[in-house]
């Protein structure tokens, strides 16, 4: 039948049959066959922000950049500044166009002298990459510069939560042996990325995530992501470990007010807009997109991605409702970018955008959510913090 036909033509990580084992739902997640749950949104939610919870995030896109030209084209391709890490570091940064739009968000780690290791969103490794291939073609110096697609000969699990470095050096016992040096696995620190032997195997492991609590990033050869997934989950058992699916990390990233791609940012979105102009270092001298987003910085945007937090319960805010500004002469404002109900603060939050002055926090807003206008207020980033020890 035709779900048949549309789930065969799915690609699928080498984790797949993990999660049917484990009964996790799975759903088309751009074009992959991905879990969206095991248990249920909140409890896996819930446990990461408490225990620990694994993810499989196999499907996004590993490119390895190398050559003595590297550093300079990637510098000129990307908007923050490559030239502060030193081996071992890593950053986020953002892929534009001559327009200042955003053709991705991504991590890009220093893992030699002149060798990059980019992270970048399952959904968009095809137009990245054909990107980063017409500006190589037309770069003066590209034949110091190749380009690597690990594609699918490489695979990724997410370790996350507070209780995950109880258990981590057991599953990586010993030094990193290259990257950043470290003493152990548990060394490590925010933006930090190290080489693990793995039964003989070299992986990388970096210290980023995606959900605002500690963890890992474990890049290794598919053929023995299983193996390392399996032991995790028997290691971390006494962490209350669990595996948790896209559902639960779309809720954790929006609690951190996290964007991602195809909602807070897109090719005609810039970063100026989306609200992660930090990341946008227009000291550096010239790079693409910068005329753009220099000029929109200096003189302002006429829109701007805001958090917001519901004042009251209501059914959860979702992506496309209607922003509202308050009061007698009420007006749409704009559309929610990214909206849920959230577990840790049970309320719903989101983000969207809204014209500049609008933009202040405290600010009062309306959430349309099934034809009714509920109360907001435009709030500070991250929505949710870790409450004190």
């Amino acid at each position: 039948n035709l779900k048949t036909r549309m789930q065969s033509a799915l690609k699928r990580t080498p984790l797949f049959a993990a999660h049917q084992r484990r009964g996790a739902r799975l759903i088309d997640f751009g074009g992959w066959e991905m879990p969206v749950q095991y248990s249920s949104i909140v409890d896996e939610h819930l446990c990461v922000r408490r225990a620990a919870g694994i993810f499989d995030i196999s499907h996004m896109g590993q490119v390895l950049v190398a050559g003595a030209g590297a550093a300079a084209f990637l510098n000129h391709l990307l908007t923050n500044d490559l030239r502060k890490l030193t081996v071992g570091l890593g950053q986020y940064t953002l892929l534009c166009n001559e327009r200042g739009g955003t053709v991705d968000d991504l991590y890009a780690y220093r893992v030699g002298e002149s060798e990059y290791l980019l992270i970048i969103n399952a959904s968009r490794i095809e137009a990245d990459l054909a990107w980063i291939g017409r500006q190589l073609a037309a770069w003066p110096d590209r034949a110091s510069v190749t380009l690597a697609n690990r594609g699918g000969a490489w695979a990724a699990v997410a370790l996350q939560g507070p209780r995950v470095k109880s258990f981590c050096d057991q599953l990586f016992p010993g030094p990193s042996l290259g990257g950043l040096a470290a003493a152990k696995l548990s060394a490590l620190t925010k933006n930090q990325i190290g080489r693990f032997d793995w039964a003989g195997t070299a992986v990388w492991i970096g210290c980023t995530g995606y959900t605002g609590e500690d963890g890992f990033e474990i890049l290794a050869p598919a053929e023995h992501i299983e193996a390392i997934w399996e032991k995790a989950l028997a290691l971390g058992h006494v962490a209350c470990l669990q595996p948790a699916g896209l559902g639960a990390r779309d809720t954790l990233r929006t609690e951190m007010g996290y964007p991602l791609y195809g909602h807070e940012l897109d090719e005609n979105t810039t970063p100026i807009e989306a609200g992660v102009g930090f990341f946008v270092a227009l000291d550096k001298g010239d790079f693409m997109g910068r005329a753009v987003l220099a000029e929109q910085k200096q003189n302002g945007v006429a829109r701007k991605c805001v958090a917001f937090k519901l004042a009251e319960k209501s059914a959860p805010p979702r992506p496309g409702y209607t922003i509202w500004s308050t009061g007698p002469d009420a007006r749409v404002l704009g559309q929610v970018a990214s909206g849920t109900q959230s577990p840790s603060l049970n309320t719903g939050i989101g983000m969207g955008f809204v014209p500049p002055e609008f933009a202040a926090v405290n600010t009062p807003i309306e959430i349309e959510v099934r034809a009714r206008r509920w109360p907001a207020v435009v709030a500070a980033k991250p929505l949710y913090r870790r409450p004190a020890a």
